[in-house]
């Protein structure tokens, strides 16, 4: 545990087996960081044994398949210390030379800081922000669990691999990794290893006076198997303890490694000062001598070379699992076509008959409803013709309306259902929602309130940066949700979590605009979507063509004149646009009404729909969404304003909310006549109600 005495160096015998080996990882690390001048050598030698051991011994891969499904995953949640897997990736056979690991840290390199899915080729994630890449792992052990049960038969195991983590203290230190670790103990997901670099340093030095914790007792009071601790200097220790996780699959596995960062840097390992800056040429030179290294920079012997090589190995296991699966396909015609066309994220095209079956519900829906309600309706259509459907809710699952009609549920010792309960768990649920996307196979969903995306915000980032294609549900979206006040009504969020680039947001306005909110979602590759819905009950809107809505903005209502204002509302404020509308013109003004239930949606449409839709010369606008105003200046424009909230909430039944703030259609129509009666508005295009 951190605090504990760590095994002092060892002899460094330099030239057989595993240490060497080991110090060809360390090598490449303190190379690359002091030709880069910049980077984390400190974890890359204190872990190399460790890495050796598990990627020549344990782990199943093919470095000319990097994407074959049944590969083991390998996750490198203190993604800081990057080199140590470009190396081994390197060593092993993947597409990544040396001149790759040269350019570590550089411009446009396939080796950036941290590691980074989508780019180098063999990285199962994006790390950096410490612990989220164990709670990826969770969720990635997971989806082998259940991809397990439904595709393998007696006789036939297409699906058989296991994931693998490191941490470090950072990652344990961080309050995800609780929330990570108990829900993969809680649902037993014994194909999950853990290693720790337990090496009791972290940037600001001995973690003696801010991390004391029993590790080890923590874990197994998760529900997690504690092997160890294990000498992390000794790779044969390291591979006992990996060949014996192994033997139970009841719970998940933590290995806590005693090691020491920096390992063979004579005046620096076993300090700060290793972990994030490069050794200096001095140091450098002396810790080649002590690892009894004596090969030039990014030099390795083709003995050494071919140790490592894991192209052969790895395409004999892939040839023996594509043999068996030929067997497979043979037994088990139908299973087999379902698998295949889950890996490459086709929607089975029974699925159009429920779309059909789902907007003609919504078209034919005259009562209001709220649109978590009407999502739920769209999830019991279409998950019946969607098995890869996979959802959850952090405790919410009413409030939400996730949990569709005939799901089964996801229970410890049972993993045959398609819906979980992740708990009070915000930042854990996204987290091991990105890592069911990552593992592929699955389309899953995580819902909770839009309020608490704060408490998972950087997990959303990361799954628009990886451009995963996950949907998370998030109700309760204004404060039209009324009695539970400031705390759980948003305000900030929509424009917040519309600020990260790649992120789509649908805040639909009726139940028609959810259903084709979520086909949008569901047929998006490219990156993640958020459905963000109603608590209270919404009139449903005049029924326009899907093709419109799914352009994320349209014309809900035009005036037979032309119009002489333009509102433009999202969500739960559009049919209050709709009414305000209405007696405006009764009033003898003209006004379109537009719909945007996605933003994003709308602004990749091509500019000749963008100015249909919203005419530059129809340029007294007002803007009317019940969030942060300054976001929406420039969709007013010089003659418009925005019709918004600036101020946090109160606490009372939603209407007296909304009256209370001043946001009913009293206020909005008097706001529309100061546009329609001003020459020209003088101040800021933004503004509250």
């Amino acid at each position: 545990m951190p605090g504990s005495s760590h095994p002092p160096p060892s002899p460094f015998p330099g030239t057989e087996g595993r240490r060497l080996r080991a110090n060809a990882i360390r090598a490449l690390a303190m190379d690359a960081v002091e030709r880069a001048r910049s980077g984390h050598p400190g974890m890359p030698m204190g872990m190399a044994d460790v890495a050796e051991a598990l990627f020549l011994d344990h782990l199943r891969f093919s470095p000319r398949h990097p994407d074959w499904p049944d590969r083991d995953r390998f996750v490198l949640s203190n993604g800081h210390g990057s080199m140590l897997l470009y190396a081994l990736l390197h060593l092993t056979g993947y597409d990544l030379g040396i001149d790759d690991l040269k350019a570590f840290r550089q411009l446009h390199s396939r080796t950036p800081g941290h590691p980074e899915h989508g780019l180098t080729p063999g990285v199962e994630t994006t790390t950096g922000p410490l612990a989220q890449g164990l709670a990826h792992a969770v969720g990635m052990a997971l989806a082998e669990r259940l991809l397990a049960r439904r595709f393998n038969r007696p006789g036939h195991t297409v699906v058989d691999h296991r994931t693998y983590v490191f941490v470090g203290d950072g990652c344990l230190m961080e309050g995800v990794s609780h929330e990570a670790a108990s829900l993969a103990g809680s649902l037993g997901l014994g194909r999950l290893v853990v290693l720790y670099d337990d090496n009791g340093i972290s940037i600001d030095g001995g973690v003696d006076g801010w991390f004391r914790d029993d590790t080890a007792a923590r874990f197994r009071a998760y529900g997690w198997r504690v092997l160890g601790p294990v000498d992390g200097l000794d790779g044969d220790a390291v591979s006992r303890a990996l060949a014996e996780a192994r033997t139970a699959e009841d719970r998940p596995t933590f290995i806590p490694c005693r090691t020491v960062i920096g390992y063979g840097a004579p005046d620096k390992e076993g300090t700060a000062e290793v972990h994030g800056s490069p050794l200096g040429a001095e140091e450098l030179a002396r810790a080649r001598e002590r690892l009894g290294w004596p090969y030039p920079p990014f030099v390795i012997p083709p003995e050494i070379s071919a140790a490592f090589d894991r192209r052969e190995a790895g395409a004999r296991l892939v040839a023996d699992w594509e043999r068996r699966f030929d067997d497979y396909r043979r037994a088990f015609p139908d299973l087999s076509a379902e698998f295949e066309r889950r890996q490459t994220r086709r929607l089975p095209e029974a699925l159009a008959a429920r779309w059909e079956e789902a907007l003609a519900r919504a078209r034919a829906l005259s009562k209001p409803e709220a649109t978590r309600r009407s999502s739920r309706a769209v999830l019991g259509t279409i998950a019946p013709s969607l098995p890869e459907l996979v959802g959850g809710s952090a405790d919410l699952s009413e409030s939400n309306g996730t949990l569709w009609e005939g799901a089964e549920v996801i229970r410890p010792g049972s993993l045959d259902g398609r819906y979980l309960h992740y708990g009070v768990r915000e930042f854990a649920m996204v987290s091991a929602v990105n890592g069911l996307a990552l593992h592929g196979g699955l389309v899953p969903f995580g819902a909770t309130f839009l309020v608490f995306t704060d408490y998972a915000r950087n997990a959303l980032r990361l799954a628009a940066l990886m451009r995963l294609p996950a949907i998370y549900v998030l109700s309760h979206d204004s404060i039209a949700l009324g009695e539970d006040g400031p705390t759980h009504q948003p305000i900030e969020q929509l424009a917040s979590l519309r600020l990260i680039p790649g992120l789509t947001l649908w805040r639909p306005a009726d139940a028609f605009e959810t259903a084709v909110a979520w086909r949008d979602a569901l047929e998006r590759r490219d990156g993640p979507t958020l459905l963000v819905l109603s608590r209270q009950g919404l009139p449903q809107l005049p029924h326009p063509a899907e093709a419109d809505v799914a352009r994320g903005a349209y014309v809900v209502a035009d005036p037979p004149r032309p119009a002489e204002l333009l509102l433009l509302a999202t969500g739960s404020e559009v049919a209050l646009a709709v009414e305000a509308a209405g007696r405006l013109a009764a009033e003898g003004r003209a006004v379109r009404v537009v719909s945007m239930p996605s933003r994003e949606v709308f602004e990749r449409q091509d500019p000749a729909y963008r100015e249909r839709v919203l005419p530059a010369a129809l340029d007294r606008r007002l803007v009317i969404e019940a969030g942060t105003t300054a976001a929406w200046a420039g969709y007013a424009g010089p003659r418009g304003a925005v019709f918004g909230l600036d101020r946090f909430g109160l606490s009372a039944p939603g209407p007296e909310v909304a009256h209370a703030l001043g946001f009913d259609v009293e206020h909005l129509c008097a706001r529309a006549r100061v546009l329609l009666d001003s020459p020209s508005l003088s101040s800021s295009p933004g503004g509250t109600a």
